[in-house]
């Protein structure tokens, strides 16, 4: 009988007395990984994916696209052992492994793959995520049912080989296919089932490892895939994933024993967390940005661009980072956050009314933003009364009521309303806010990746932003082929975006990780992509 670190750690922590928090730096000695993930996965059908970072970790650990990633982040073959790639960059052939299956001993095919991205694309399955395959050919056309799924631009020339065919060659493609809108899927169990392929009675997963076990907002089971083509380099028997919500109830889980990881802590637990679990706390640079999205539907306050310029002159970002956050996020101007690769990121610049720079005048930003609100027709006869969503954690309750204090002596009225991410999300999705919380995890490290939130027509545009020049600086960087050039159209769209005040940007992130120091094969790492395949627990 397997015994689980948690059984053990609580086992030995009530024989003895001591104090379970020393437990987490003990040996563990099961082969079980329990996880704490912040939200739950919306379903093992990948185009009906909400977008939460925590459906990821589940998502690569039971399914594998064309390319994996290694501890530290590099990309490794998948499924695919090499590729070739055509001189002008357009066409790209991927020769398959041979020998990989499904968990029910099915092998996975090249037709697999273009299944997968004809269902994630067509318009019936309204994945938000479909814009993903955008730069392959037809594939907008085939989403927006301009024409049929078989028109993408992917095909099998045989059992073992997927050839992609992209509108222009694009320097991120290898990049993109780490995430899961690349993933194949099972056509065999799809003739079979229907939508109900993942059904857990009737899902297959190629990764390394099978659900099992879904108990709705508490934990998803999966074993070790025996059909993995790598199974003998898996060390553990399986992973629980534990939707937490709630961070500091996820800290105690895990200074309980009952979790091995927890994804992300409570940036206000940092500097106890750091005192008392110093092997185990990890902090490290992440490419993600928190922002506020303005709602830019009719019949919504912020539609006004004088209300959005002066609400995003009144946010004090030093203050939320440092006062409040306690330096667990670096305070922000941009969208796109630092350290994205090829790319410089472009700050939202304050102005008076004459044109002079009081960014770092925070007594001139307000006299600004009071000035452009008056004239918007707000004022104390008729005050600007706001609806902000946020998602259900301690951190987001704090910046949003403290943004909420910034923009009271302005007279602005704010209504905080909460909900659990999942909710949260969708909710925002449909439009019903004037201004909520979002953040962006890069899906790969390139601009066009934060870009696209604000083009017209993304799903994960909450806002509704829609800017026509924005737009089309937007797709001649798509078809630059120029790094340097394509580099200096994306920080024009960007620069455009905020001169619209499009969103408020607030502040970068930093990954926050619970790890027991006695894992083995975990990196921090800038993407905070950590594949289960690679962990194992020290003997």
């Amino acid at each position: 009988m397997t015994v689980t670190s948690s059984r053990w750690a609580r086992r030995l922590a009530l024989a003895t007395g001591l104090s379970l928090s020393a437990f987490t730096l003990n040996p563990a000695l099961a082969a079980t990984l329990n996880i704490g993930v912040a939200g739950e996965l919306a379903s093992f059908d990948t185009s009906k994916v909400s977008g939460g970072v925590w459906e990821s970790q589940v998502l690569m650990d039971v399914y594998e696209g064309l390319v994996k990633e290694s501890p530290d982040g590099e990309i490794l073959p998948g499924m695919a052992t090499s590729w070739d790639v055509s001189e002008d960059g357009k066409t790209w052939t991927f020769h398959l492994r041979e020998g990989a299956k499904w968990s029910d001993g099915e092998p996975v095919t090249a037709e697999d793959f273009v299944f997968g991205w004809q269902h994630l694309i067509d318009p019936v399955s309204a994945s938000k995520y479909a814009y993903m395959l955008y730069p392959v050919v037809n594939a907008e056309e085939v989403n927006a049912g301009k024409k049929p799924a078989e028109a993408l631009g992917v095909e099998a020339t045989d059992e073992h080989t997927f050839v992609v065919h992209l509108k222009t060659s694009i320097p991120y493609f290898l990049e993109l296919l780490t995430h899961y809108t690349a993933y194949p899927a099972p056509k065999h169990t799809w003739d079979e089932y229907g939508k109900d392929f993942v059904d857990l009675d009737h899902i297959v997963t190629n990764g390394a490892f099978t659900p099992t076990r879904w108990v709705s907002q508490s934990t998803i089971t999966t074993v070790k895939n025996p059909e993995y083509y790598d199974a003998d380099q898996v060390q553990l028997d399986g992973v629980r994933y534990h939707t937490i919500e709630d961070r500091n109830a996820g800290v105690s889980r895990f200074r309980a024993g009952e979790l091995d990881i927890m994804r992300e802590y409570s940036s206000s637990m940092y500097p106890l967390l750091k005192k008392e679990l110093p092997d185990a706390t990890h902090m490290a640079p992440y490419l993600g940005s928190y922002y506020y999205a303005f709602n830019q539907r009719d019949g919504h306050p912020t539609t006004d661009p004088r209300v959005r310029e002066a609400l995003n002159l009144a946010v004090r970002r030093e203050v939320i980072s440092q006062q409040i956050l306690g330096g667990t996020f670096l305070p922000s101007l941009s969208l796109v956050p630092q350290g994205i690769s090829h790319y410089e990121p472009q700050n939202v610049i304050f102005k008076d009314a004459d044109g002079n720079d009081i960014t770092h005048d925070m007594d001139a930003r307000m006299a600004r933003a009071k000035a452009l609100l008056e004239d918007a027709g707000y004022g104390p006869d008729h005050p600007l009364k706001l609806r902000l969503r946020y998602n259900t954690t301690d951190e987001h309750k704090k910046v949003a009521v403290a943004v909420s204090a910034m923009w009271r002596p302005l007279g602005v009225e704010v209504e905080l309303v909460n909900a659990e991410a999942t909710v949260h999300y969708q909710t925002i999705a449909q439009g019903d806010f004037d201004i909520a919380r979002a953040g962006w995890i890069a899906d790969y490290n390139d601009a066009e990746n934060y870009l696209a939130l604000l083009r017209s027509g993304v799903g994960n545009n909450y806002g509704a932003y829609s800017n026509a020049e924005f737009d089309a600086l937007y797709e001649k960087a798509a078809n630059t082929m120029d790094a340097d050039e394509r580099q200096a159209i994306m920080e024009q769209a960007e620069s455009l975006a905020l001169q619209d005040n499009a969103v408020i940007p607030l502040l970068y992130y930093v990954s926050r990780n619970l790890v027991n120091p006695k894992l083995k094969g975990w990196e921090d790492n800038a993407d905070d992509d950590h594949p289960s395949r690679w962990i194992s627990f020290e003997e």
